[in-house]
């Protein structure tokens, strides 16, 4: 009989000392990959923003792209204009003004780009998609609107946390570790209501 309960005792424990583990565990596990994820999401939303400004440049500032395709085949075949002015603009008079048109192709720009990044590349094979997200796809939306009596190009390029946190982190009930976290909310950059390519993390 004294067997069976130092049994009991000793499982007892045992169940008691996981559980404890587990409750210090768990916050810090989830924790370490929210910040690992974010990180490796928020880093792809700046390669498509600067994706984005190389389109408009290409585009001669007619706006953004509304979709990935659209983005990829101007990155890949577009070229950017560059307008050299030789001479001293400010007089009119001077014979000596000339203007040089050069274009380069924005793939090139890319590559300067990416040599010099150190926190983000601009891939175009994976921009399209969510780290961690099992071929999730950020959602895109580029509209014109007048701002301040002007009609402005805006943009706003957004995935749910969801979408890569993961079946077992997006739930819910993992708030009361990070009192911010909703996994339904969106991390995003761009505004539709304003000129603004500012990311919510920032």
């Amino acid at each position: 009989m004294r067997v069976i309960i130092n049994l009991v005792l000793f499982l007892v424990i045992c169940v008691l000392v996981w559980t404890l583990t587990s409750s210090i565990q768990e916050p810090i596990a989830f924790n370490a990959e929210k910040t690992k994820r974010d990180n490796a999401v928020i880093n792809r939303l700046k390669a498509i923003r600067s994706a984005q400004e190389l389109f408009r440049e290409a585009s001669n500032g007619e706006g953004y792209a509304p979709d990935f395709d659209s983005l990829e085949y101007v990155l890949r075949n577009g070229k950017i204009m560059t307008i050299s002015v030789l001479g001293n603009p400010d007089d009119p008079n001077d014979p000596t003004i000339t203007y040089d048109t050069s274009y380069t192709p924005v793939m090139d720009r890319i590559a300067e780009f990416n040599s010099k990044s150190k926190d983000y590349k601009i891939s175009l094979d994976s921009l399209r998609y969510v780290p961690y997200g099992n071929g999730e796809t950020f959602e895109i939306t580029a509209d014109t609107i007048t701002y301040q009596q002007t009609l402005v190009n805006v943009l706003e390029v957004k995935t749910r946390k969801e979408n890569y946190m993961g079946e077992k982190y997006s739930d819910a009930r993992f708030s009361r570790y990070d009192a911010t976290y909703d996994p339904k909310s969106y991390i995003k950059f761009g505004d539709l209501n304003a000129p603004n390519l500012t990311g919510n993390w920032e």
